[in-house]
């Protein structure tokens, strides 16, 4: 029996450092029958020649559109029985698709698959990608098992699953995986698996980090509260326990100037409690990388706390005043894509 073709997908936008380590990798999986193809954004770099120097089917968007109608492309410009969206800065393991594949076809009734990444990042070049590296690993590893939402890095769905639940949705820029994830766990069973792996290249400055920490943080809060049985991430539990503790700590450091010495410990016990709601994420990145780089761990985790809690202030005073904000994930009709033109094949 043939086995069913699996189209790799991957929207780039302007990912010439890593798009040739992405496609390579792509091209390499053990899983015999599949096809990549590249979806370029109008990219401004040479990240289009590169993937297509590397063997990959190139296409273009024509006009700068975003990853979700990017993705949407595609998928449409695809034939795989199978879909695997894969981001252009991650690497997968050689038998990453081959273990998707196995997984959809496990007879537990998944309708989508997501990978995870390794705690190193695939390019090693900044103390913030390391940091982020691990945080994205660790919060990955708690989230194994079945999910309500998706991780977009490595997604496979099966082509009749995307067609029952539609496409991207093209509005969304920042949150279309989000939205998707909703709309699918609301029909299917989205396993997030540790089997399914591969190397990520983060952002490589804190300034990067940070702004997409605070738009990512914003932007889930209509969702999370639109669906309030949402698990995990930096809103809710533990981690939404940390992120407050941050900022208090930061105005408790007037505390010992309006109040005297003594008060001088009640920023200390925020900030002790602070890492108290981390702890085990402390505890993984100190099994990995020691000590000495824990000590910078927590403190840029401490920016990265403050950061999402102005975020959810923010996105608080947006859902008081702002209906569109407050229904910006209810169901909808999807309108039309921004009209595309597929750019000349690149064998």
């Amino acid at each position: 029996m043939s086995l069913p073709l699996v189209s790799v997908i991957v929207p780039n936008y302007n990912y010439g450092r890593s798009i040739g380590l992405c496609v390579e990798a792509a091209l390499a999986q053990t899983y015999p029958n599949v096809e990549v193809i590249i979806v370029d954004d109008c990219s401004t770099d040479d990240s289009a020649a590169v993937a297509a120097a590397a063997g990959a089917r190139v296409v273009s968007t024509g006009v700068n559109s975003g990853v979700a109608v990017a993705r949407n492309l595609g998928a449409e410009l695809s034939s795989g029985e199978i879909l695997v969206f894969l981001d252009s800065d991650v690497a997968m393991h050689p038998d990453a698709v081959a273990r998707s594949v196995e997984l959809l076809g496990s007879g537990q009734g998944y309708g989508a698959i997501c990978g995870t990444y390794e705690p190193e990042p695939l390019i090693r070049d900044s103390l913030i990608e390391e940091y982020r590296s691990l945080q994205q690993y660790y919060l990955l590893l708690k989230s194994e098992g079945v999910i309500d939402t998706v991780h977009t890095a490595i997604l496979a769905i099966p082509r009749r699953v995307f067609d029952e639940v539609g496409p991207f949705n093209p509005i969304l820029r920042h949150t279309e995986d989000q939205d998707y994830g909703r709309r699918i766990s609301e029909r299917y069973t989205v396993l997030s698996s540790l089997e399914v792996r591969g190397r990520h290249d983060h952002d490589d400055t804190v300034r990067i980090v940070l702004r997409k920490v605070f738009a990512r943080a914003r932007l889930a809060v209509p969702l999370i509260l639109g669906r309030r049985h949402l698990q995990g991430g930096f809103v809710t539990g533990p981690r939404a326990g940390a992120s407050l503790a941050a900022p208090l700590t930061v105005a408790a450091l007037a505390a010992p100037v309006l109040w005297g010495a003594a008060w001088a410990l009640l920023p200390l016990a925020l900030f002790v409690l602070g890492v108290w709601g981390d702890l085990d994420m402390y505890r993984e990145v100190r099994r990995h990388r020691g000590r000495v780089f824990l000590g910078y761990f927590v403190a840029v985790n401490f920016l990265v706390n403050l950061t999402v809690f102005a975020a959810i202030g923010v996105a608080g005073v947006q859902w008081l005043c702002s209906k569109r904000f407050r229904h910006l994930y209810d169901p909808r009709p999807r309108p039309e894509a921004a009209r595309v033109t597929v750019g000349a094949s690149r064998d």
